[in-house]
């Protein structure tokens, strides 16, 4: 199990977060023991597996451009920020989202006034059918801001 999966488990109150290390979990035993004898452990930990946004839009079976715009409308939002590094060095570093697999699986029946169909066909250099949603997403806010 993962520190993500075991932060989230924290989070739904499953298990009682013991540290003040933002760093790591320390969690009671009895209630890992507890959480271990569940039936539905796998079910709970697939549900609760990471996700970062290309692996989210593969999910999906969209294009990341897809899956950036249902971020934009505000459909899906990060579970928690990652820092991954590329090679040894800091300066190569970026905080990627993560999201969880439950919450990007539940994006089809959460909007069901989109065609999916539609959406996972659209061809490489084509226009994303969210894009307008988004135009007008952001012209709403912009004249509220008025």
């Amino acid at each position: 199990m993962t520190a993500f999966v075991v932060r989230r488990l924290i989070a739904r109150g499953l298990l009682t977060e013991l540290s003040g290390n933002p760093e790591g979990s320390l969690v009671n035993p009895d209630q890992v023991d507890a959480v271990c004898q569940r039936a539905d452990l796998a079910d709970l930990v697939a549900a609760n597996t990471p996700l970062g946004p290309d692996q989210a839009a593969e999910r999906l079976r969209v294009r990341r451009v897809e899956f950036d715009h249902m971020r934009a409308l505000g459909w899906i939002k990060p579970t928690e920020w990652r820092e991954v590094r590329y090679g040894m060095s800091r300066a190569g570093a970026v905080n990627v989202p993560m999201f969880t697999t439950a919450a990007v699986d539940a994006l089809p029946e959460a909007h069901p006034e989109v065609d999916w169909e539609q959406l996972r066909s659209v061809g490489r250099g084509r226009r994303s059918p969210l894009a307008a949603l988004v135009k007008a997403k952001q012209q709403e806010k912009e004249a509220a801001e008025v």
